[in-house]
């Protein structure tokens, strides 16, 4: 029963990240998003069948940290006043929103817990089990898509801060192999030697706040 609660908040913020990427390379003059029909929040414009479909039921399968990603929104930098800056903007768009999201639904939990006790109990329930999962999918996303290397958001990001030969010699070292090396952390499972500090990290901080 729990998965038909979960996966709808895996796409949901999925969908988000994704939306974010294109709405904030929108507003920083690139309206490539905009004109590929992703500047949406229909789920089927951003599946991609490895990150939103296959990762997440091998992640559920092996009980891994659940993580994924959607079809990364089109982006063109040279829209951009600032191509490397604003490019790192974008990428971090994305893990932003799912830290928001992660800390509506903190917010959301504390209020249930305050006020819980003039709900159904069936509804408590759902709600903790609701809010739980979008709490860590969320997190789990966000820190996910942090990991520094190329084409993953934290990559980008990465090469916006470091300086201009640095960056370019970043950005060779992972063109051709970022992304087999992401797959390869994961298939293996030492993804979550990666993910796991950070994210529990933070979600020991959300708990002491609902403490």
């Amino acid at each position: 029963m729990e998965i038909l609660i979960f996966i709808p908040i895996l796409f949901f913020s999925i969908v988000l990240h994704e939306f974010a990427h294109g709405w904030v390379a929108y507003r920083l003059g690139d309206d490539t998003a905009y004109y590929s029909g992703r500047l949406t929040l229909n789920p089927i414009s951003h599946v991609d069948v490895m990150g939103t479909l296959v990762i997440p039921a091998l992640c559920a399968f092996l009980g891994w940290p659940m993580f994924g990603w959607a079809k990364p929104v089109p982006v063109d930098p040279m829209r951009f006043a600032s191509p490397r800056k604003d490019m790192g903007k974008v990428a971090l768009a994305g893990p932003v929103v799912n830290f928001l999201l992660a800390i509506f639904c903190v917010c959301l939990l504390k209020i249930t817990l305050i006020f819980g006790e003039k709900l159904p109990v069936e509804v408590v329930k759902n709600l903790f089990v609701f809010l739980r999962y979008g709490i860590l999918v969320n997190v789990m996303l966000a820190v996910f898509n942090l990991i520094p290397i190329p084409p993953l958001d934290g990559g980008r990001i990465a090469t916006a801060l470091l300086p201009v030969k640095a960056a370019v010699a970043y950005n060779r070292l992972f063109a051709r192999f970022g992304m087999w090396i992401v797959i390869v952390f994961i298939l293996t499972g030492a993804v979550k030697y990666i993910i796991l500090p950070p994210a529990y990290f933070v979600l020991n901080l959300f708990s002491k706040f609902l403490m």
